[in-house]
């Protein structure tokens, strides 16, 4: 395989300067030394690359097959001595980050541009987690980092955590819902007579998010926040959105924000890693999450409002 892949070199390079000389000259070789190399693989292998007839040697078809498919066996050795010294210097193979879906997703797509500009080595594999199911996804090694969960952390030694902030949720109803025309604020006796929205937690699967629903309160149980969103705004039931998903359907009117007697609507966001495995691109999502400023405005919000009061 050597003697082939020091070929695959030579023939890049001569088709790319034209001539041996100039080839010898890119590969800080003599061009005898170029030739013997190409002549022993053909002896060994029994067949013609280069056409030496002419004035100036050219491709025959088996050497041509050879240029074009080496181009990819050339591209393919590059990444992997890139990603072998990546690997030594502590980059992971691969990172498996979950998000909640409370999360906004489209928030890191420029920090995975930005990523995949320096650091393409390691393979980005992105989960989703719903509440409590983020955090299981973390403590049992399906996740190395989690972005977005709520609720405490879990204290284990291995895994460490910082808080992002707060989420804010509002409570929410189609216009035409009965409950958009109540006097407010809206008590629980009264919010218990109509069918709540409610978001299925993770890792419980079939259970309801239980603080979104009232004892014995009829309800709808559903995969995601986006899919409740929608329910919501056909009417079909009532509940907590959080505010960044909410908000512009609130401005059109598709939605109708409504205030709930003592009912505290914020809940303390996390990111949590892994600290046993965690590499220099764990560290560096990390850092990037915590120092970013449209996520910081995304959960500042609350905090804000919060400290105002």
């Amino acid at each position: 395989m050597k003697p082939l892949l020091d070929v695959l070199i030579i023939l890049d390079a001569l088709e790319k300067e034209g001539s041996f000389a100039a080839a010898s000259a890119k590969l800080y070789k003599t061009p005898s030394a170029l030739s013997y190399t190409v002549h022993k693989l053909e002896s060994d292998l029994n067949i013609q690359i280069l056409d030496r007839t002419g004035h100036r040697a050219r491709f025959t078809r088996t050497g041509q097959m050879l240029l074009e498919k080496g181009h990819d066996v050339l591209h393919a050795v590059r990444v992997l001595e890139k990603q072998a010294v990546k690997l030594h210097q502590g980059w992971e193979n691969e990172l498996v980050i979950g998000v909640d879906d409370t999360f906004p997703f489209s928030l890191l797509a420029p920090l995975i541009e930005a990523f995949y500009q320096h650091h393409s080595v390691t393979r980005l594999i992105f989960i989703n987690g719903v509440l409590g199911g983020s955090w299981d996804a973390l403590t049992q090694g399906r996740a190395d980092i989690i972005v977005g969960a709520l609720h405490e952390p879990p204290q284990l030694s291995d895994f460490a955590f910082a808080r992002l902030g707060t989420l804010e949720q509002v409570f929410a109803v189609a216009p035409h819902h009965p409950l958009a025309s109540e006097p407010e604020p809206l008590n629980r006796r009264m919010i218990k007579n109509f069918r709540a929205i409610a978001v299925g937690d993770s890792s419980r699967p079939g259970c309801a998010v239980s603080s979104q629903l009232l004892d014995e309160q009829e309800a709808i149980t559903v995969f995601d926040f986006k899919t409740k969103l929608e329910l919501q705004i056909s009417g079909l039931g009532c509940g907590y959105l959080p505010r960044y998903l909410a908000q512009r359907f609130i401005e059109s009117g598709a939605l109708v924000e409504k205030q709930v007697l003592a009912q505290s609507s914020n809940e303390p966001v996390w990111i949590g890693w892994n600290e046993q495995t965690a590499g220099l691109a764990s560290a560096w999502w990390r850092e990037q999450i915590l120092a970013n400023s449209a996520i910081a405005a995304v959960y500042a919000q609350a905090d804000a409002g919060k400290s105002d009061g």
